[in-house]
């Protein structure tokens, strides 16, 4: 099946996981900024990655902007976050993204990826301080609390290749709802 993976990362994590998914696919891989120049319309499945922020996966407005004219195409959409893939949040903040009719339309999955403080913008950086210190002086903190505190605290790297094989089986056929999120 012809395939594109078209990614867009911040930190690195998501381009690790596109290439990880077009090597094991045999996929064409495209930044978006490239992707955006290319003609897609030969392929027949279109895999999108995303960086999770704040609950929401980057420049997903351009993917679902596209989804009604690739109606006959495979299409799969990826979100590379800093929560482990076990996180209680992880499905109620990827399932804000999409709408139900949107969702019937692709299908959505989440791969951890991790914080990399070094390569993050400005911004980002300040935005995570900002949310660590609000973490810190929070009264009666929980255990999750703490371990979010600890996690966040530093740069660290929980990327897998074994989290691209539901994309993949997705990719072969086999995207049953319960492989979602």
């Amino acid at each position: 099946m012809k395939t594109a993976v078209i990614y867009n990362s911040n930190t690195g994590f998501t381009k690790r996981y596109a290439q990880w998914v077009a090597q094991a696919s045999g996929a064409d891989c495209y930044e978006l900024s490239e992707a955006k120049k290319k003609n897609l319309t030969a392929y027949e499945a279109i895999i999108f990655g995303g960086w999770a922020c704040a609950g929401g996966i980057s420049k997903l407005k351009w993917f679902t902007a596209h989804m009604d004219m690739w109606q006959d195409k495979r299409l799969i959409v990826f979100c590379v976050g800093a929560s482990p893939a076990d996180s209680a949040e992880v499905e109620a903040a990827l399932s804000q993204n999409f709408n139900e009719a949107k969702l019937k339309k692709a299908n959505l999955f989440y791969c951890p990826g991790g914080l990399n403080y070094e390569k993050m913008p400005a911004p980002s950086k300040l935005m995570m301080k900002f949310f660590i210190k609000m973490l810190k002086a929070k009264k009666d903190k929980t255990k999750d609390d703490e371990i979010k505190i600890s996690m966040l605290s530093s740069s660290y790297d929980i990327s897998d290749k074994k989290y691209i094989v539901p994309i993949l089986n997705c990719l072969n056929g086999s995207c049953p709802a319960t492989d979602t999120l």
